[in-house]
């Protein structure tokens, strides 16, 4: 690992942190999550109108071009913002679908038109995106999709479903994969359309958790018109563009380790004031919780080391390599082994407020962004070398 903060990461980190300071408000401090089940329509307009002053001053997309809207951002210049946003605590946009990982599709493949029409707002978060990726029988296999779009006359003729769309209640587009050609290999017949949510046909249907929030949705298209024009790249080629997708949204693992290690060390200063059921010393003196948060410290920290990696590796010009995988594994069985710490930690109390919230939450850390196995066999493929089982 080789990198450093270099001078106008530093500057851009002075201009956010007095921005911030300026801008991020108790009006905004107070705002529920855009997955609470609280959220309401008053709500959503405060977060959109967040998402528009970030984009006003030039914050909303720093990795888009300049000629686009955006700041053309360094790798670290990237990373000094992720920090900034978690250091004051606000949130990032409305979008965290749409700038991330689908614009930078339609940048690849999109025509001139969708560029101009979608992207502008998309990033001030008038138009609020999600994917159209999973199906019910098509989750890690994704290539098995059945979603289908057939050609009739200007418009595709859409029939199918699609589940845990983030965002997807309160979506009014998405990047939708669909079969267009049932003959050839499943990898080949796929297409990609950017979707109108308001369109006929379609319905959305929230899934609620565990925890009460209404993070994933059902969609489904019953004979709904889509335009020819909302092709994204070319006919049959959709899984070219759902790789470009992909690859941004696992790109955003460099972040992963900011929120986990602050956890961590909130949960290793409450050990140090909680005292034990069984005698007057602290949990933090008892030897085997000593071990199991030194072991949990550890684990963050070797999070951050896998995303420091990464990100010298693209400061180096090297491809997002094996990193992604591997943070992506850790970050998903950490999170889960600080769920479980806490309860040792703080006992009864462990079962309320934010703890009881992130320890209903946790297990479905190892099956969202891609199932811990299905991650394993890949690390085990690509980069250890090892034979397909």
């Amino acid at each position: 690992m080789d990198f450093n903060y270099p001078p106008e990461a530093e500057a851009l980190r002075d201009e956010l942190r007095a921005w911030l300071d300026e801008h991020w408000t108790d009006e905004y401090r107070s705002l529920p999550s855009l997955f609470a089940c609280t959220l309401g329509s008053f709500e959503l307009a405060k977060h959109q109108e967040w998402n528009a002053s970030l984009a006003d001053a030039g914050f909303a997309a720093i990795s888009w071009p300049v000629e686009l809207g955006g700041r053309g951002a360094s790798v670290m210049e990237q990373v000094v913002f992720a920090e900034e946003l978690h250091r004051a605590g606000a949130p990032h946009t409305v979008n965290l679908i749409g700038l991330s990982n689908v614009a930078p599709s339609i940048m690849s493949y999109g025509t001139d038109e969708q560029k101009t029409t979608l992207l502008p707002r998309m990033r001030r978060g008038d138009d609020i995106w999600c994917q159209g990726f999973s199906e019910p029988d098509a989750g890690s296999d994704l290539a098995s999709l059945t979603t289908s779009a057939v050609r009739d006359g200007d418009d595709y003729l859409v029939n199918g479903q699609k589940t845990w769309n983030t965002l997807g209640h309160l979506a009014n587009w998405c990047e939708l994969l669909v079969r267009t050609d049932t003959e050839a290999p499943k990898h080949k017949g796929i297409s990609c359309l950017l979707v109108d949510m308001t369109l006929p046909g379609i319905e959305v249907r929230p899934l609620t958790t565990i925890v009460g929030d209404s993070e994933f949705n059902e969609i489904f298209f019953t004979d709904a018109r889509v335009p020819a024009s909302a092709l994204l790249g070319a006919e049959n080629e959709g899984w070219r563009v759902a790789m470009t997708t992909l690859n941004n949204e696992r790109g955003g693992v460099a972040a992963l380790h900011l929120g986990l290690r602050s956890k961590i060390s909130d949960l290793l200063e409450q050990a140090k004031t909680t005292r034990t059921g069984i005698a007057d010393r602290m949990v933090a003196d008892e030897p085997a919780l000593r071990q199991r948060l030194a072991l949990l410290y550890l684990e963050g920290e070797l999070l951050k080391m896998l995303a420091d990696r990464a990100i010298s590796g693209a400061i180096h010009g090297r491809e997002l390599g094996p990193e992604a995988s591997l943070a992506k594994l850790v970050w998903s069985e950490t999170s889960q082994h600080v769920g479980e710490v806490a309860g040792d930690v703080l006992g009864p109390d462990a079962n309320s407020g934010a703890w009881g919230r992130d320890r209903v939450a946790m297990r479905s850390y190892t099956i969202a962004g891609g199932t811990t196995q299905v991650n394993k066999n890949i690390i085990a493929q690509r980069v250890l070398g090892l034979p397909r089982s």
